[in-house]
């Protein structure tokens, strides 16, 4: 018998983003990247995983806009494009840099990965949300959703109809997705403000997941801190994260990502190769962008960009199978520690965004990779678990009345209000007053219904945590402004033609083309929630 258990949890999210009004958009990017460097290698872990007979067991997050953009065919069309593009440039640079051994390899070494890639992509069709369902049928995974555009709950809770869409919108699209409701939901930001149980227990969620202070500083403070999941009075379970495995991985100062073997995420030949050879594949306009190719390693702490030693996949496999090791180790010695002062089976939940495991730390899926071989043949003190299985294991828990928290910023609301961001928030107040206005109205025709629906589309997508968030970090603005305010005017255009009673076919027509997430979606979860 285990001492103890640890739950992996991934966090898997993107932004929507889909422009065919355009031919050419490079956020869009940020999903083909993510396709080829961490959910088909994670795919592929997962199934050489289930070939050598390791019962491993994680919880993944797959948010309802990163499943819309997975299923969606003209982003599958474009990511095959894209990957085509990056095998014919990766066959060059094999020839480019035949005269140079080390070069050549790590050439090589593309060629092959990104053949690898189209196979995965090839046996599953395109259609990668299929492949983690799966995994989720055969009880490996537990998948679990987000809210529907990764809202940032807190700040909207002064409109409970507006948190109750975003919870009802994101479980009815898992069900459609999935065949069966979602047992639990990743908070957007781990975002928890006092109440919002109440809405998830209402959409039969069984548990959620916050940061570890939103369970440390509960009410009654819970016996085992974050060590065992606590109820809140509603039965819905909340999960906190520990710090200790949590800061292993992903701290830039003390984290496995940052060792000098791994490779260096900043220097890519999109911005190193003679222009007019790398011109084919960046920006149509000509401007430079990372391409994915990348031939250096961090190679040590404060080295300059033109300090970096080549990178050697092999001895950067080797590190992360070292650090795989060493994260089992430290795992089995807390969980040693913990049973012998809880006299009871510890949880270790440690959560972390999907996309640090392969596409910011590109050894990532394989340092996870050697750490469910090692957990499942090397040890014996804790079992891995997912959340679902660990509340059927352990049904008593403690009730406690969680803390206000995020896992941003100082773990509060700082980061998606600030200086920077706070100008969106009036806005979508009043878009949220108008649209629970607009829920309790009944369409006089099929045209109204269309028109009250992509009204619905138009706010959550404007809620997303994630514009507020690029407005902070200062990275890309201009598009987080641009697609605020195009998904506001695009709500107030439809309310104002519905308060006049003359919507304008043709351009809802282009608007639900554009911006066609949730197909199914019914404005009337507006209104559904009553206090």
């Amino acid at each position: 018998m285990a001492l103890g258990y640890l739950a992996l949890v991934l966090h898997a999210h993107l932004p929507f983003v889909r422009h065919p009004e355009s031919d050419y958009v490079l956020e869009e990017e940020w999903l083909f990247e993510a396709i080829t460097e961490t959910y088909i290698p994670l795919l592929n872990m997962f199934s050489g995983l289930k070939r050598d007979g390791v019962d491993f067991k994680m919880t993944m997050s797959l948010t309802p806009p990163l499943v819309s953009m997975l299923q969606d065919p003209l982003l599958q069309d474009r990511y095959i494009n894209h990957l085509e593009l990056l095998q014919e440039l990766a066959e060059k640079e094999v020839d480019r840099n035949r005269h140079n051994g080390h070069l050549r390899y790590l050439a090589e070494h593309y060629v092959e990965e990104f053949a690898t890639v189209r196979r995965t992509w090839d046996a599953y069709q395109g259609d990668l949300v299929a492949a983690f369902k799966g995994f989720l049928d055969s009880g490996n995974l537990d998948i679990i959703t987000c809210g529907a555009t990764h809202g940032y709950f807190p700040l909207m809770k002064m409109y409970p109809q507006a948190v109750w869409a975003q919870i009802k919108v994101a479980c009815d699209h898992y069900e459609a997705t999935f065949g069966r409701p979602p047992n639990g939901m990743w908070l957007p930001e781990c975002a928890y403000y006092n109440g919002v149980e109440r809405l998830l227990a209402d959409a039969g969620l069984r548990y959620f997941l916050t940061d570890g202070h939103g369970v440390i500083y509960a009410r009654p403070r819970p016996r085992f801190g974050t060590y065992a999941p606590i109820f809140t009075e509603t039965g819905v379970a909340v999960f906190g994260r520990d710090q200790e495995s949590s800061q292993q991985v992903w701290s830039s100062e003390v984290g496995y990502p940052g060792d000098p073997e791994y490779r260096e995420f900043y220097k890519d030949i999109g911005w190193e190769a003679e222009y007019e050879y790398i011109k084919p594949y960046v920006m149509p306009n000509g401007q430079r962008k990372n391409v994915g190719i990348k031939y250096h390693k961090i190679t040590h702490r404060g080295a300059g960009l033109s300090e970096k030693a080549l990178y050697d996949p092999y001895w950067a496999k080797e590190k992360a199978a070292e650090h795989a090791g060493n994260f089992m180790f430290n795992r089995v010695n807390q969980i040693q520690h913990l049973e012998g002062i809880m006299q009871r089976s510890p949880l270790v939940m440690s959560p972390y965004d999907a996309e640090l495991f392969g596409h910011w730390w590109y050894e990532g899926p394989w340092f996870l990779d050697y750490l469910f071989r090692k957990s499942w043949f090397d040890q014996s003190t804790y079992a891995l678990t997912h959340l679902s299985e660990y509340l059927q294991k352990e049904p008593h828990q403690q009730v406690c009345r969680p803390a206000q928290s995020s896992w941003g910023f100082q773990g509060f609301h700082e980061f998606w209000l600030n200086q920077t961001n706070a100008w969106i928030y009036p806005h979508l107040h009043k878009a949220a007053e108008r649209m629970i206005e607009l829920g309790g109205r009944e369409p006089a025709d099929e045209l109204q219904e269309r028109a009250l629906n992509q009204a619905a589309r138009e706010l959550l997508l404007a809620q997303s945590s994630d514009w507020a968030f690029i407005m902070r970090t200062g990275t890309m603005v201009p598009y987080a402004e641009r697609r605020t305010k195009s998904h506001l005017m695009r709500f107030t255009k439809i309310y104002e033609d519905l308060q006049k009673e003359q919507v304008d076919a043709g351009w809802l027509e282009k608007v639900e083309a554009i911006d066609n997430i949730f197909p199914q979606i019914d404005y009337r979860a507006y209104r559904a929630y009553s206090l």
